[in-house]
């Protein structure tokens, strides 16, 4: 990047790859003073009415006197920023800072005069709206809360980009000309705004790549075999509804074909337009490969080549350049190290992998960053009967990833389940809020690899993150996010998803021919925590048509939401066993489910031949939606509305379509069954209560001080050096907390026994004698604690005792605090992430939390329903609702605690934690004993900031 001669540096941070609304990329950047020539070419390819938009005037040509101005800025109060695509300017945008009376003015003055120019080939693409975005918030930076645009009556486009940014904005018409006015502060319309074009975007970017009309090979082998020669031929023999291309630089200059297809020398050679580029070529051949691609317009690639971040510091530069060429040309990569991608829609049918073995079609989308288990899971899912929607093995994900594929996912109309295999997740924050999008009208089920090494697995860089794989679990857990441990799980899940109806509730009916294998089954529905009902035995002598008439009265029967089959061999008449009947069984199910079921079913089999395959077979005609689209309505919820009648002489309806019989998804052992059902169970439970989503209660208002908090956390934080934040002292957190409603119980330090007398005295008795040395706080099982102490002599004592077993007064640092109401210790805690952003966690203090790990955790800022969810989630939640006979504590108290918590927490990014630790809930009320907040420069919140794609 050219030095540019102003005031200040080049602001480098202001750089930004885009996703255009076409699904294409391009890079926004800061002007500097050697864009002259840029200008000027980019200039001469406007057309007279956008200059004259621009100009309120014929403007031919640019003056050398303009050319200087506008490349020659101070990055404070004149900004000027270019949107480029294969370097060369596509779009400008430029502020000037004014004062009130629209004079060049310098801080304080927070208004600013904006203008946009967008070449006509590119207007469309969604470039000004992206422009906006990005030098709003370079304004804010640099403390402009306005932006003023004159525009003339006639440019309704750029008014039109203006008026649907979600900016609050004033209109006026002055001087035959509109002049609107922008607070640039962001609101909850503007992030709407925002994100609803990046889910358009990054969809359609991913579209262009599932979906192309035209697909070149490049470095398809001039022999058999190959990766190059091995796609080739599954594109062939998949029926790519497109056209095809093999390209390879050695092939001698009069081959015109290869395997019946039409062979080139390089891409731009093809003379027709290319979509889809898929890189077979060494590592070293790729810049000249992505040169070809880009200079020919293609749109996307698919990179199959290795040798990048995997292998080393040299390839992590590699793969990091080849992100910045391919992006250079407006093109989105899959991979590199990628193993192919899969659409199997009928007006596609693209497979461009090396999966030996292509998918049949289905209503799964899956994606995987490894190649290897992206082969096991194609074959399990093929195995087992299960068609794909689509597939996308990322490898590397240098660009394309897990987030782009979930904003393809979410609007895809032949996608009703989404199965992911992550090793890592290179914007969590992004990547919840995707995913719980996503899994509000369909599963999203995921399988997380690389949990416990503490380091991202080879070739993928990405942002580090300290919060444990329990707390990973819990928020996607708050997402509607179903979170399996292995991959046998994700597919067994994945195949009742796609076949069945979400259940009502947990209550299972289990029948069989087996008692044990029903037994078995039951105990498993225990374990996950649902409800069986007791096993009905059809004996093993039961035929096809006794399970056909059992499970039918079973579906019918309005006491379960769902049905588990168990099934061993026939045994007949002579005590024979049969295999074989499999196929008669899965007919006789199939017709007991018919085409109008509402309650899932699942079988587990033994050793019954043809079983899986009967009951996996495709229906004759469009199989019926899924529960992922038609989620069981909870109970006492409105049943959907029928069909309106015709009225008289109307034309008749059409006959009624045949029933077609669902598939039905089978498993070896009852356990897998049995889990896969509970995780369909859980997340109905949770499609069902977001429906009613929580809220942050209106009262906390009336006891919050925000900015006198704001106020205190400057002065506090005003010359702080330390990157990684500074520990408030007692007495700065207790006054902060106070702020947000939330009091903690004074402690007064006990140097001596004087001193603890004379605490004692002012706080009054009974007290606590308490020791802070960091090895021993919150330690009362070695001794450091005692509690209850009643007079002067009592206290005495316990100080003397204390300091001869465990310490001198200065080691110790005893204080003395007044005693609290009896009650359940409990600890509540908010750390801020760097990636995840701010976590809410609640446990019981002591051994649960620290040795068990027996913590719930929620995303901040966290609802009413959110903090009544913390306290009942943790497994020693039975002590706070009266154990054994004991009072329950005052939920609702530390309800409202959790929410004051997480609302300072919210509200001001400085607290990167909070501790508070113990907090005793009473009967009536809590006490909170111990607290400790730490602050630090607020991290930067990527998710607020303008859309862009991540640079690892």
């Amino acid at each position: 990047m050219e030095t540019s001669s102003s005031d200040h540096a080049y602001p480098a941070h202001w750089e930004a790859d885009v996703v255009l609304r076409d699904g294409g990329t391009a890079r926004i950047r800061p002007i500097t003073t050697g864009d002259a020539r840029r200008l000027v070419s980019f200039y001469e390819q406007v057309s007279d009415e956008s200059k004259y938009y621009r100009f309120f005037a014929p403007y031919p040509r640019l003056s050398d006197r303009d050319v200087h101005r506008f490349t020659h800025h101070d990055y404070v109060d004149r900004v000027g920023l270019a949107v480029t695509v294969g370097g060369e300017f596509i779009a400008t945008v430029r502020y000037d800072r004014i004062d009130a009376e629209g004079l060049p003015a310098s801080a304080p003055a927070d208004e600013a005069e904006v203008a946009f120019l967008v070449q006509d080939a590119h207007q469309g693409r969604g470039v000004a709206s992206a422009l906006l975005e990005h030098i709003a918030a370079v304004a804010r930076e640099r403390g402009i809360r306005r932006f003023a645009a004159e525009v003339l009556p006639a440019n309704s486009k750029m008014i039109k980009v203006f008026r649907d940014a979600g900016y609050t904005q004033r209109r006026s018409f002055e001087d035959g000309s509109v002049r609107l006015t922008l607070d640039l502060e962001p609101t909850a319309e503007s992030l709407a705004v925002q994100r609803g074009r990046e889910q358009r975007a990054e969809a359609r970017s991913v579209q262009r790549l599932l979906a192309p009309g035209s697909v070149a090979v490049v470095g398809t082998g001039r022999a058999p075999g190959g990766v190059g020669r091995t796609v080739l031929r599954s594109l062939a023999a998949g029926g790519f509804t497109g056209r095809l291309y093999a390209v390879n630089s050695a092939f001698p200059e009069e081959r015109a074909e290869i395997d019946g297809i039409p062979a080139f020398r390089s891409v731009a050679l093809t003379g027709a337009p290319v979509d889809l580029a898929v890189l077979a070529v060494p590592a070293e051949r790729v810049p000249e490969a992505v040169a070809d691609c880009g200079g020919h317009g293609v749109q996307g690639l698919v990179v199959l080549s290795a040798g990048y971040a995997e292998s080393g510091p040299e390839g992590r530069a590699r793969q990091r350049e080849l992100v910045r060429q391919a992006r250079s040309y407006g093109m989105r990569i899959i991979g590199p190290n990628a193993f192919g991608i899969i659409n199997t829609a009928d007006a596609v049918r693209l497979n461009a992998s090396l999966a030996p073995d292509p998918p049949d079609r289905g209503r799964i989308g899956l994606f995987t960053q490894s190649g290897a288990i992206g082969i096991a899971l194609l074959a399990g899912l093929h195995r087992r009967g299960a068609g794909l929607s689509s597939f996308v093995s990322a490898g590397n994900r240098a660009d394309v990833s897990g987030n782009d594929i979930l904003q393809y996912w979410y609007e895809d109309p032949d996608t009703d389940v989404a199965l992911l295999y992550l090793e890592s997740i290179g914007n969590p924050r992004k990547f919840t809020r995707l995913a719980r999008r996503t899994a509000a009208v369909k599963p999203v089920v995921v399988v997380k690899g690389a949990r416990h090494s503490g380091s991202e697995p080879p070739g993928h860089a990405v942002p580090a993150t300290r919060i444990p794989d329990s707390t990973v679990s819990a928020l996607f857990r708050q997402a509607g996010v179903i979170r399996v441990d292995t991959v046998t799980e994700l597919v067994d899940a994945g195949l009742l998803l796609a076949s069945q109806p979400l259940p009502a509730g947990p209550r299972v009916a289990i029948l069989g021919n087996s008692e044990s294998l029903g037994l078995l089954t039951y105990d498993a529905c225990l374990t996950e925590g649902l409800r069986p009902l007791p096993p009905r035995d059809l004996t093993t002598a039961a035929t096809p048509a006794d399970f056909r008439a059992a499970l039918a009265t079973a579906l019918a029967d309005p006491v379960c939401d769902a049905v588990v089959v168990t099934a061993i061999p026939h045994v007949g008449e002579v005590g024979a066993l049969d295999h074989t009947d499999g196929g008669a069984l899965g007919a006789a199910l199939r017709e007991a489910v018919g085409g109008a079921q509402v309650k899932p079913v699942a079988v587990v089999h033994v050793e019954i031949g043809g079983l899986a395959e009967a009951l996996s077979e495709p229906a004759p005609g469009p199989e019926p939606a899924s529960g992922a689209q038609v989620p069981a309505p909870a109970s006492g919820a409105p049943a959907p509305e029928p069909a309106p009648e015709p009225a008289s002489g109307a034309r008749a309806p059409e006959p009624e379509a045949p029933v077609v019989p669902r598939r039905i998804p089978a498993y070896p052992a009852a356990e897998r069954a049995v889990r896969a059902l509970a995780e369909a169970v859980g997340y109905a439970q949770w499609r069902r209560q977001i429906a009613e989503p929580g809220k942050i209660p209106e009262f906390l208002d009336d006891a919050i001080d925000e900015s006198a908090a704001a106020e205190l956390i400057a002065t506090l934080l005003d010359g702080a050096r330390d990157p990684h934040g500074i520990p408030l002292s007692a007495e700065d957190t207790h006054g902060l907390l106070a702020l947000y409603g939330i009091p903690v119980c004074p402690v007064l330090p006990a140097p001596g026994p004087d001193e603890a007398v004379a605490a004692a005295g002012g706080l009054g008795y009974p007290v606590a004698l308490k020791t802070t040395a960091p090895h021993l706080r919150h330690r009362s099982d070695l001794g450091g604690v005692r509690l209850d102490l009643a007079d002067e002599a009592q206290l005495r004592l316990a100080y003397r005792e204390l300091t001869e077993t465990l310490g001198t007064p200065a080691e110790l640092r005893p204080v003395v605090q007044a005693m609290a109401p009896r009650g359940v210790d409990t600890v509540i805690r908010a750390a801020i992430d760097a990636a995840a952003g701010a976590v809410l966690s609640f446990g019981l203090a002591g051994a649960p939390s620290e040795l068990l790990g027996d913590l719930a955790h929620r995303l901040v800022p966290a609802t009413d329903r959110d903090a009544a969810e913390l306290i009942r989630s943790i497994r020693t939640a039975p002590l706070l609702f009266g154990w054994r006979g004991s009072a329950p504590v005052d939920t609702p108290a530390l309800e409202e605690l959790l929410l004051r918590v997480s609302r300072l927490v919210d509200d001001h990014p400085e607290i990167v934690s909070v501790a508070l630790e113990p907090v005793v809930v009473a009967a009536h009320g809590l006490s909170v004993l111990g607290a400790s907040v730490r602050l630090a420069p607020p991290p930067a919140r990527d998710d607020l900031g303008p859309r862009r794609l991540p640079s690892y």
